[in-house]
């Protein structure tokens, strides 16, 4: 029997996000997480913004005008730019902060014109390479690729391209239960871990693209604060008491997430798939935590992270906490140097 009530209330909430993240977290403690880690986002977008001469929307729209730095002409020639990113990314990577397996060392670009953007792992027998498949849609002659980096680090590399392609490389069940859907806490928080590293390393080079990095990590703070609270019926931070509300919810994406028209389709994700959305930011919260109490330096936890695979988040946890001080570092090369 349907619901009229979009809320899916404290109980099967509960089961929801248990289902995605493999844990059970303090979803009151998360809310508030969440929040906070929106208006720290949201003032360094604004700050970033500053410096590139305007406001957001004034810098978004001028970074999206043809002619303007970054914005290519034509699908092969956003195609070629995206395998060009993607093979430049591996080549940065590999023998600094990662150690990546050479079946993974190659990896496809595929632009679309419907579905999505997605990673679609290597074959079983690894014949097949990994691919990046962008959906970019048909009637456009310009597409701006500032925006795009973020996406780019998170779908490929060092993102899912290296956590999933890691198992198809190891083989057995982890591989298999990818292809089920896997456990979302892990690999998508892995992918956002991703993205901010890059981050760290100072790789969102292009005027604009860390910007860009800045808007996808706003969005997915927002993910928390709004599917927590949309199902919980919790009090907005700043509403005075009041609940949050779909309406409400679609006014903090359109006005401080700038969503614009993908605002109702993000709405619609969050109340049709409970505790899905948190999968980002909570999984890299685990990502990032592990990190910072690993006793080796970033080359190590990363190989360490690969080979762990896709573990319930509570699992993840235990799993990098339980990394011996004596095997860290065993293959930094000149990542120390790099720290």
């Amino acid at each position: 029997m349907a619901h009229d009530d979009e809320a899916f209330g404290p109980a099967r909430y509960a089961l929801w996000v248990r289902a995605f993240l493999g844990a059970e977290p303090d979803l009151r403690e998360l809310y508030e997480w969440g929040w906070d880690e929106f208006t720290t986002i949201e003032a360094e977008l604004v700050a970033e913004a500053r410096a590139l001469g305007g406001t957001v929307p004034e810098v978004r729209d001028r970074l999206d005008r043809p002619g303007a730095p970054g914005v290519v002409h034509g699908r092969d020639a956003f195609g070629a730019w995206l395998q060009e990113l993607l093979e430049a990314t591996t080549e940065r990577l590999h023998g600094t902060h990662f150690d990546i397996p050479a079946p993974l060392r190659r990896i496809e670009s595929r632009i679309t014109g419907s579905g999505g953007t997605a990673y679609i792992g290597p074959s079983r027998d690894l014949t097949r390479p990994g691919r990046v498949s962008w959906l970019l849609p048909e009637g456009r002659e310009h597409f701006p690729t500032w925006w795009a980096y973020s996406t780019a680090y998170h779908e490929g590399v060092p993102g899912h391209h290296l956590h999933l392609g890691s198992e198809a490389c190891r083989g057995g069940p982890g591989q298999r239960l990818n292809l089920l859907g896997g456990l979302s806490g892990a690999q998508e928080g892995w992918a956002l871990y991703a993205e901010r590293f890059m981050d760290e390393l100072g790789l969102y080079e292009q005027p604009g693209a860390r910007l860009g990095h800045l808007f996808m990590q706003l969005l997915r703070a927002a993910r928390v604060v709004l599917d927590i609270g949309l199902h919980l019926r919790l009090p907005m931070p700043s509403g005075g008491g009041a609940p949050w509300t779909p309406d409400a919810a679609l006014d903090l994406l359109r006005d401080r997430c700038h969503q614009g028209p993908y605002a109702p389709l993000e709405l619609a994700r969050y109340l049709g798939r409970p505790g899905q959305a948190l999968t980002y930011k909570v999984g890299e919260r685990v990502w990032r935590d592990g990190r910072a109490a690993f006793p080796g330096d970033r080359r190590a936890f990363h190989n360490r992270a690969l080979e762990l695979g896709s573990l319930g988040l509570d699992q993840l946890r235990s799993a990098l906490a339980a990394y011996p001080a004596s095997s860290a570092g065993s293959s930094s090369g000149s990542a120390t140097q790099a720290e």
